[in-house]
């Protein structure tokens, strides 16, 4: 076996990843596959097969032994500009243009892609993976095996400005939208002096932006995965094992707890609280505190089988609407003929 496919397209040499029941009609006859265990491998005209409890599990693996991906020779390449005062683990593969600053740890193993930029004094734990074109910012402290994409930025500073007097957004938070005037406002930037701490088992996809605290450190817990673009803003808290999917947001200073997801393009607002184990569908606006275990949906987030009754009811309004007006109309005839 040289590569791994899907079933339609499996060639001779490829082991077919059938990892559902809607795979199995696609599998060639005389191939090999990865089945689920309880397939009959004959069935399907096989010649031979890996029966496994989980086909997506197994998947990993195989898909880990096969990826062609070569990160940059070992060694530091005469591009790369390093301060003399970092300390580059045993083992580590730094890449053309890559600069890193003064006093920078990065631990054995390490496999830096071309045009990387690490700040001064970041701390980077063995067997990191970053690919090109990402910036860690000064300060950040990284833990092991941990996995940054291409333009992805950790540590920028955060979101954070303030007006001389009482801002009109404060206004409307302590009245609910009621403001006494409409005035003038600058705002004063507030500088970040937090940095970002991160855990062991991260990964951080293309594109998406961790921002430092403004005080105490920004935090991503270990094994918690963020996908392409997703922001997170200053002083949050991100629990371990978490998974957000494409396009989430965390506005700042909120706590999200263990093994969260959250769906693509979910808005979190900024101070509030998410407990361990929720659960939030795509699309999702969450505005204020959801306890542990829920499961959420809609804009502002309810629980999702109330959104799913909502969203029923909503597409019944245009016949109960016929129905008023037939009653209406009803009504009307009755009273004219009285």
């Amino acid at each position: 076996m040289t590569g791994a496919s899907e079933p339609a397209d499996a060639g001779p040499n490829q082991i077919a990843l059938a990892t559902g029941p809607d795979y199995l009609p696609k599998l060639k006859p005389g191939g090999i596959a990865l089945l689920a265990e309880g397939t009959d491998p004959e069935a399907y005209g096989q010649i031979a097969a890996v029966l496994v409890s989980r086909p997506r599990l197994a998947m990993a693996g195989l898909t880990r032994s096969f990826d062609p991906a070569k990160g940059p020779a070992a060694g530091i390449h005469p591009a790369a500009i390093i301060d003399p005062s970092a300390e580059i683990g045993e083992g580590a593969a730094i890449g053309p243009f890559v600069v890193i600053g003064e006093g920078v740890r990065i631990g054995r193993n390490a496999r830096i892609h071309s045009h990387v930029s690490i700040g001064d004094f970041a701390r980077i734990g063995d067997d990191a993976l970053i690919h090109a074109g990402a910036r860690i910012h000064h300060r950040v402290t990284i833990g092991a095996r941990f996995i940054l994409h291409s333009n992805a930025v950790i540590g920028g500073d955060g979101f954070s400005f303030v007006t001389p007097e009482k801002s009109g957004v404060e206004e409307i938070r302590d009245n609910l939208g009621e403001r006494a005037e409409i005035r003038e406002q600058r705002w004063v930037r507030i500088h970040s002096l937090g940095g970002v701490e991160i855990g062991d088992d991260v990964e951080i996809g293309t594109n998406a932006c961790i921002d430092r605290g403004t005080i105490r450190a920004t935090r991503i817990g270990r094994g918690t995965k963020l996908d392409n673009l997703v922001q997170v803003g200053h002083n949050c808290e991100i629990g371990e094992d978490c998974l957000l999917a494409g396009q989430a947001g965390v506005a700042g200073s909120t706590r999200v707890g263990n093994r969260v997801v959250l769906g693509g393009k979910v808005g979190v607002s900024d101070n509030i609280f998410i407990g361990d184990d929720v659960i939030a569908g795509g699309g999702t606006d969450i505005y204020t505190n959801v306890p542990a275990g829920r499961v959420i949906l809609g804009s502002p987030a309810v629980k999702m089988q109330t959104h799913i009754e909502a969203q029923k009811n909503i597409r019944r309004l245009p016949r109960l609407y016929t129905q008023v007006a037939q009653l209406q109309e009803t009504v009307k005839n009755l009273l004219d003929k009285g």
